[in-house]
Order: C-alpha cells, then structure tokens, then sequence
C-alpha cells in the first residue's frame, strides 16, 4: 500500500486537531529544567557500553499547547504554576537510579519523556491543564527525544 503526500497531509492535520492543535495556528509555552540520572541497560548488546550503569544530565522542556489563549487572562498556562509543577516532576527522578525506580525497564530518553508526560499531566490534580504537552529530553545540543499527548 503506498501512501501520497496528501494521505500524509490529511492524517497529519488530523493529528493536529485531535491534540488540539492547528497546524497554522495556535499557542504554545515551554518550560524548562534540569534532572542529573544514573542508569544501565544491562544484558542488552544494543546499548554497547551503556550496558553499564552511568550518569546523564537531561534538559527537560515541557511545551503546553492550546488553540486559543485563556479568555480571562490571555495566556496558555499560568508559568509560575507550570514551572513548579515541572519541578515537582523532575525531584522525583533527579539524583536517583532508574534501574532502581522501574526494574526491568529499558530507561531510555523516550521512556523518560513518556513518564514526565505523565506526572505532568497530573500536575496539581485533575484538569489543571486543558490541551496538549510535548515533553522533550536532550541528551546534549545534538540529541533528544519528545514525547506528545493530548491532556
């Protein structure tokens, strides 16, 4: 089965609207901090020498989507809010051993934004947020994974 580039266009759009999103419109604010994690990817040759347990120092961004700003107070999210909701996320994982937090897991970069998606999205309880969040770790300048969802 081939796909054209419109069946690529029409499912992207609809993605797009499904998270609350419009391609060509829309507002978006990003949050960001820091976590410092130690983990392995024991007994498993795809990782090379990561194999073994190490360190990494991820930048978290958090991305809130909406389609229209906030009718009273014109703004996709209250930053000081997000921002500690962030925090609180992240003290949950900073200087900790993920081997030890998720036995059996493969810990990578995409796990890891999966998770913070997660605690995210709870946040402060429930409804707190209203759209759409991408989570993005970078390993480095040259490196990161993103995780997208709606809320």
């Amino acid at each position: 089965m081939s796909t054209s580039p419109f069946h690529f266009l029409l499912l992207s759009l609809l993605l797009a609207i499904n998270v609350g999103c419009v391609l060509a419109g829309g507002y978006s604010l990003t949050v960001r901090d820091s976590i410092m994690i130690a983990h392995s990817f024991a007994n498993n040759p795809s990782f090379g020498p990561a194999q073994n347990l190490h360190g990494a120092t991820y930048t978290v961004d958090v991305t809130f989507k909406i389609p229209k700003l906030h009718p009273k107070n014109n703004w996709v999210v209250d930053i000081g809010e997000a921002s500690e909701v962030l925090k609180e996320v992240c003290e949950a994982y900073n200087f900790k051993n993920l081997d030890e937090m998720f036995p059996g897991e493969m810990t990578t970069t995409e796990f890891m934004c999966k998770k913070i998606f997660e605690g995210i999205k709870k946040g402060r309880g429930k409804n707190w947020f209203k759209g759409a969040l991408e989570i993005r770790l970078s390993e480095s300048h040259k490196a990161w994974a993103s995780y997208e969802g709606k809320v």
